[in-house]
C-alpha cells in the first residue's frame, strides 16, 4: 500500500510540474505600419520585461495591418494614418498612439535645405522637374515614395495635396529602402517617418520649420501624422492584449514613446 502511494504522489508531482511547465506564455500579436517599427518594438520590449508575456510585431504596411485586425488575425493593428470612413463603417475603431513628423529627405549633397508644402506638391506632381526651378544646382529631380498601401504615402499626399498625382521614379516598400534609394541619387527626393532618419541623408525644413519634436508637438512643422492602434468594435482583447493597449497608451509610455523619436498623444 505505502508503496502505491508513494507512485501516485510521485505521478501527481510528475503531473503538476508538466502543467506549469508546459503552459505557453500569454501573447500579443501587433500588424501593420513599418513606420511605427521603433517605437511599437520599445514598447513592446518594456512590456515582455515587465510582464514576463510574448509580444510580436510584424511589420506589413498600413493597409495589411488594418485588414489584419478586421480579419481577426491579430490583437491589435498599426496605421499610420487615420482610419478611413469606410473603414470605421465596417466596425474598426483607432486609437492615437503618437504623433509623428514625416521627413522630407534629400541627398546631403543637395544645396535645397528648405521648401514650402506648396513647392514640394509641385515637384511630386511633376509640375517642378529640375532642382534649379527650387533653388538648387542644375538636375533632374527624382521622385522616390512608398507603396500604395503605405500610411506614411498616404499621410505625405494627404497633407501636400497629392494624392493620385505623384509621379514616382520608384514606389518601395518600407522606410529604410526609401533613404537607401534616396542617399545613393544625388538628385533624388523622398519621404520617411522621421524617427527612421539617418545621416546618410538630409532631412529639410518645410516652410522653414525643422522637423523635431518641439515642432511637431506644437504643430508648426506642417508635415506630420498620427500612430494609431486599431482595434474591433464590439471585440474585447484578450486579458494580456488589452493590459498592452493600457500600458502602450498611458503616462507610464511616454518616456519609451519620446525616446523613440515621436511624440505622445496623451
Amino acid at each position: 500500500m505505502k508503496k502505491l502511494i508513494c507512485t501516485i504522489l510521485i505521478l501527481v508531482t510528475a503531473l503538476s510540474l508538466a502543467a506549469c511547465g508546459g503552459k505557453e506564455k500569454a501573447s500579443v500579436s501587433t500588424d501593420g505600419s513599418t513606420s511605427m517599427q521603433k517605437v511599437i518594438s520599445a514598447l513592446g520590449e518594456a512590456f515582455m520585461e515587465d510582464t514576463g508575456a510574448n509580444f510580436t510585431y510584424n511589420a506589413t504596411g498600413s493597409g495589411t495591418g488594418i485588414k489584419a485586425v478586421k480579419d481577426g488575425t491579430c490583437d491589435i493593428g498599426l496605421s499610420s494614418r487615420y482610419l478611413k470612413d469606410s473603414e470605421k463603417a465596417e466596425g474598426l475603431k483607432e486609437t492615437v498612439l503618437a504623433i509623428d513628423g514625416i521627413a522630407i529627405i534629400v541627398h546631403k549633397d543637395n544645396a535645397v535645405a528648405d521648401l514650402t508644402v506648396e513647392q514640394i506638391s509641385a515637384i511630386f506632381k511633376g509640375e517642378v522637374t529640375n532642382w534649379s526651378e527650387v533653388g538648387g544646382k542644375d538636375g533632374e529631380v527624382v521622385c522616390v515614395g512608398r507603396e500604395e498601401s503605405s500610411g506614411t504615402r498616404d499621410g505625405f499626399e494627404s497633407i501636400t495635396d497629392t494624392e493620385g498625382a505623384c509621379k514616382y521614379r520608384q514606389e518601395l516598400t518600407s522606410n529604410g529602402a526609401v533613404l537607401t534609394a534616396v542617399a545613393e541619387n544625388p538628385n533624388a527626393i523622398g519621404y520617411v517617418s522621421l524617427s527612421s532618419v539617418k545621416d546618410s541623408v538630409k532631412a529639410i525644413s518645410v516652410g522653414g520649420v525643422a522637423p523635431g519634436e518641439a515642432t511637431i508637438k506644437d504643430g508648426s512643422y506642417a508635415v506630420q501624422r498620427p500612430f494609431v492602434l486599431v482595434t474591433k468594435e464590439g471585440v474585447s482583447l484578450s486579458e494580456i492584449a488589452a493590459e498592452f493597449f493600457r500600458f502602450a497608451t498611458s503616462a507610464a509610455a511616454h518616456e519609451i514613446i519620446t525616446a523613440a523619436g515621436v511624440v505622445p498623444a496623451n
